[in-house]
């Protein structure tokens, strides 16, 4: 089972990459995003326990998407492998992943991340921003500051997977093709 973990900061193109991963390897998606509101549409247990802390303004405890991550690995347990997405952000996350992926007889295989400049990452969001209609891609300062707390946030976690030789950075400028081929070489040194 082939399990990866897509960093970088916003704008790195994530998204971008994640698509044609999925679409090569034949993962499943995990966004911790997609899951709460899923669960919280399906109306589960814990997207309630999830949207009673959201509407108060809160964020949601580690348990509770480790709950929902499981919840999706059993929901697919014929699946080739997952890509996770927005998670892990902390070593907790990080930590607490590992040892649910173990319950269920699997683990991380690679962490890719996305090296890309503060000011391109800034160029490339304002240029999204024209489009998206998100307003955080609209407004430097934001940019500035997402881009910030990525770094000083996720450092942490690279380093985590790092000491478990399961780290590989990919300079992420360049056409989105020749990005992908050095994303698929990475995955498949550190999966073997």
């Amino acid at each position: 089972m082939l399990n990866l973990v897509l960093f970088g900061p916003p704008g790195a193109g994530k998204g971008t990459q994640s698509e044609k991963l999925i679409d090569k390897y034949k993962l499943v998606h995990l966004s911790t995003g997609d899951l709460l509101r899923s669960e919280i549409k399906a109306g589960t247990e814990l997207g309630l326990r999830a949207k009673a802390l959201m509407d108060q303004g809160l964020l949601v405890p580690d348990e509770v998407v480790i709950g929902m991550i499981d919840n999706k690995l059993k929901e697919n347990k014929q699946a080739a492998g997952f890509i996770f997405d927005g998670f892990p952000r902390t070593v907790n996350q990080a930590e607490a992943l590992d040892t649910l992926l173990e319950e269920n007889g699997t683990a991380i295989s690679a962490m890719v991340a996305l090296e890309v400049e503060a000011e391109e990452l800034t160029r490339r969001l304002l240029e999204r921003g024209k489009t998206s209609g998100r307003p955080d891609d609209q407004n430097e300062e934001l940019i500035r500051k997402r881009v910030q707390e990525y770094n000083e946030k996720t450092l942490p976690v690279a380093n985590y997977y790092q000491g478990q030789g399961k780290f590989t950075s990919v300079y992420g400028i360049g056409a989105i093709e020749e990005i992908f081929e050095k994303i698929c070489t990475a995955i498949e040194k550190s999966a073997v």
